[in-house]
């Protein structure tokens, strides 16, 4: 089968197409003939070798796909062959077969076509997991959003005015504004020429966000500690900026915030049912038309490599996807 490989660490020039054999069905996973996979910065860190977790060489990348199942291993007994389904990989999505753990692997909506649900699974399932689960978010708070055009970003930007939030974003562009606008924010900020911090307190009377969510790190970290709310929860998602901020501790005293980390991966993994119910929920909003996944572009299989350009170049918004089959 065909598949994008990785032998070394690097850009994402290294990688390259190659022929491999198809996986062999294992118990307790289910092999999909892929149709499209959803392409996330996690990815670009996988092959820099700067992920917190590295398979050993040579590796496909592709943390999310979806397509069809075609084979079962033993004991799987919730889908069956045929199943039009979405995955949560480890690594392995950039080929035209993979082998998913059963329960990662969930069948989706009829009316879900294959490249929006294989965008589906991490930045929804983290966004999901991080309002509603971590952060316990209620109506009528506010939430600030950071990169709130990108995958997770327009995610939380979304289920978090379907959750009943004052929804702020803030963005690196004006030409990213109208996408976070659309999908339901009340107001959207350039960071590049406005200090989010004092914008945000001037919107909610000096008294800051309820939560923010924040997959950037570095320098958007240390001015959120500045315009949280009293008692409010400071959601760490990742370091899109490549610094890992550092917390004086004397501010979460004086704010009484919580610091709440969101490693959706690993709640996957330790809380299967939950996730599984989190994903059951979503789905009844995708069928009500209450959300609308996001596709900026799409790149057939053997130009991954440019994919991956695209997003490091940050002019994305939502989900960038792989082709692997029409």
């Amino acid at each position: 089968m065909r598949a994008i490989l990785c032998k070394e660490f690097g850009d994402p020039s290294i990688l390259f197409l190659g022929e491999v054999p198809e996986p062999d069905s294992a118990p307790g996973m289910v092999k999909i003939q892929i149709h499209s996979s959803g392409l996330n910065f996690p990815d670009t860190l996988l092959i820099a070798g700067k992920y917190q977790s590295q398979p050993p060489f040579p590796f496909s990348p592709g943390m999310e796909c979806a397509g069809t199942v075609v084979e079962l291993g033993e004991g799987e007994t919730h889908l069956r062959i045929g199943d039009r389904v979405m995955a949560h990989l480890g690594h392995g999505g950039f080929a035209e077969y993979v082998l998913a753990e059963g329960n990662k692997t969930f069948r989706i909506p009829d009316s879900m076509p294959f490249d929006q649900a294989a965008g589906f699974p991490i930045t929804y399932g983290t966004t999901y997991h991080a309002l509603v689960d971590r952060a316990q978010m209620k109506p009528g708070e506010v939430l600030l959003v950071h990169g709130a055009a990108g995958g997770v970003g327009l995610n939380a930007v979304e289920l978090g005015k379907l959750l009943g939030a004052t929804v702020i974003g803030t963005v690196g562009s004006d030409e990213k504004k109208d996408i976070v606008k659309r999908y339901g924010a009340d107001h959207v900020i350039n960071y590049s020429t406005n200090n989010f911090r004092d914008v945000v307190k001037e919107l909610t009377d000096g008294k800051g966000a309820d939560v923010i969510y924040d997959p950037v790190g570095g320098d958007v970290f240390d001015q959120s500690v500045r315009c949280i709310k009293w008692q409010g929860r400071l959601l760490v998602i990742g370091f899109a900026s490549g610094r890992i901020a550092q917390l004086r501790t004397n501010m979460a005293l004086l704010k009484g915030f919580s610091l709440v980390g969101v490693y959706w991966g690993e709640f996957a993994s330790r809380t299967p049912d939950q996730n599984r119910a989190n994903f059951e929920t979503m789905f009844k909003w995708y069928a009500d038309d209450k959300i609308k996944p996001h596709v900026s572009r799409h790149f057939p299989l053997e130009e991954t490599a440019d994919a991956m350009d695209f997003i490091l170049s940050r002019k994305s918004t939502g989900k960038v996807i792989v082709t692997v089959r029409d």
